[in-house]
């Protein structure tokens, strides 16, 4: 597990405090899921849980995969990428550290295997 430590967690805790960033992240906890699994899960628009989904991967909340089809067809699911947040309020400043699930290297490993399988 790799841990990722941001001195200005403003983004971090905007995301967090999103309803539908604690719900996608609840659902992805359990399995890995589309995006129109999470819609279909969340009642949500597609659209919104695009925009949700492309902020967590950028802030590693969210790791995304690539899943093929035995019919040849691909598309991208996401799964929780973080076990811990912590937030560290010390002599007038905010840290914010967060510790991932797997490292990249994990990540592909995850993937290739993935692969193989199908």
């Amino acid at each position: 597990m790799s841990n990722v430590e941001s001195d200005d967690g403003s983004e971090l805790l905007g995301l967090l405090g999103d309803e539908y960033v604690q719900a996608i992240l609840a659902a992805t906890s359990r399995e890995a899921l589309s995006a129109k699994q999470l819609s279909d899960a969340l009642d949500a628009d597609l659209s919104t849980v695009y925009r949700h989904v492309h902020d967590m991967v950028e802030c590693d909340l969210l790791a995304e995969r690539t899943r093929i089809v035995t019919d040849g067809s691909h598309h991208s699911i996401y799964e929780a990428n973080v076990d811990r947040v912590e937030i560290d309020v010390t002599d007038g400043e905010l840290a914010v550290s967060a510790r991932m699930r797997q490292s990249p290297a994990e990540r592909f490993t995850h993937i290739w295997s993935d692969i193989r399988e199908t």
